[in-house]
C-alpha cells in the first residue's frame, strides 16, 4: 500500500481489488456473529477510511473501543499503512431485513444451531418480506438430507435477475456453512423497494413502472368566456380611470401655469 503512487493505473486497480477482497474476508470471519454486512473503503490524500457496516455496532466497537482499535492495528500492520494513515469506523445497518449479507449470516447460524432447513429458510423469507422488500429468494444447496446432494429454492414476491435493474435493485449474498455431513452453500437474493430518498432502496425508478396520473378538470367554455369578459371589463375600467387621472393632471398643470393679472390701483 505504501508504493501506490509509483504504480501504473492497471496495477493500482488490481491492488485495490485485492486489498478489498482480503479485507472483506478478514472482517467476514472476524465479525460474523456481530451481523457483518459489508465494508466500504474511502481513500483520501491523507488517510484511508474503512467503514464497517454491521447490525450490532456496539459489539464491533468493543468495550471502550478496544476491538475496533485491535482491528485497526491488524489492518495497519498487514497492509503496511503508516501510523495514523488508516481509520476504522462502524456504521449501523438501517434495515437489516433489506441486507442480504446480514440475512445470509443469520441463516448460516440457524443451520449451525441445528434448525430444520425449510423452517430456517421460510423464516428468513418471511422476515425479509415483512421489511417491505419487493421479493426474496433463498437457495440452499448441498447434502441436506442423506448422502445425495441437492438444492432447495425458497422464494416470495417479485425478483429481477437480468439487465441493469437486476444489478441496481437486487442485493445478493453467498455464504458457505461447514456442516457435519459436508459443506452447504447459501445464496440470499433480495429485491429492494424503490425509495426516492435512496435510504431503503435505489432512487432510480424501474423502467416498466408506469404511473397513471388523475386527469385535470377542464373548465367549461361558459366559464372561460365569462372570465375573458370580466378581464376585458376590468382592463377597460382601468384604462378609463387612467385617462381621467391624466386629464385631471393636465388641468392642474394648466391652472398653475396661467399668469396672474395685477390688481387695479384706485383713483385711475
Amino acid at each position: 500500500m505504501k508504493n501506490r503512487s509509483k504504480m501504473s493505473t492497471k496495477r493500482k486497480f488490481v491492488a485495490d481489488g485485492v486489498f478489498y477482497a482480503e479485507l472483506n474476508e478478514l472482517l467476514t470471519r472476524e465479525l460474523a456473529e456481530d451481523g457483518y454486512a459489508g465494508v466500504e473503503v474511502r481513500t483520501t490524500p491523507h488517510r484511508t477510511e474503512i467503514i464497517i457496516r454491521a447490525t450490532k455496532t456496539q459489539n464491533v466497537l468493543g468495550e471502550k473501543g478496544q476491538r475496533i482499535r485491535e482491528l485497526t492495528s491488524v489492518v495497519q500492520k498487514r497492509f503496511e499503512f503508516a501510523e495514523g494513515a488508516v481509520e476504522l469506523y462502524a456504521e449501523r445497518v438501517q434495515n437489516r431485513g433489506l441486507c442480504a449479507q446480514a440475512q445470509a449470516e443469520s441463516l448460516k447460524f440457524k443451520l449451525l444451531a441445528g434448525l430444520a432447513v425449510r423452517r430456517a429458510c421460510y423464516g428468513v423469507v418471511r422476515f425479509v418480506m415483512e421489511a417491505s422488500a419487493k421479493g426474496c429468494e433463498v437457495i440452499v444447496s448441498g447434502k441436506l438430507r442423506g448422502q445425495r446432494a441437492k438444492a432447495m429454492k425458497f422464494g416470495d414476491g417479485y425478483m429481477i435477475k437480468t439487465g441493469h435493474a437486476g444489478q441496481v435493485y437486487t442485493d445478493v449474498a453467498v455464504r458457505h456453512v461447514a456442516m457435519r455431513q459436508g459443506m452447504i452453500g447459501i445464496k440470499v437474493s433480495i429485491m429492494l423497494p424503490h425509495d426516492p430518498k435512496g435510504i431503503n432502496g435505489p432512487k432510480i425508478p424501474l423502467d416498466d413502472v408506469v404511473t397513471i396520473l388523475e386527469p385535470k378538470e377542464e373548465p367549461s367554455p361558459e366559464s372561460i368566456l365569462q372570465a375573458q369578459q370580466a378581464a376585458e371589463a376590468a382592463a377597460a375600467a382601468a384604462a378609463q380611470a387612467a385617462a381621467l387621472q391624466q386629464q385631471m393632471l393636465a388641468q392642474q398643470q394648466a391652472a398653475a401655469a396661467a399668469p396672474v393679472e395685477p390688481a387695479m390701483q384706485a383713483g385711475f
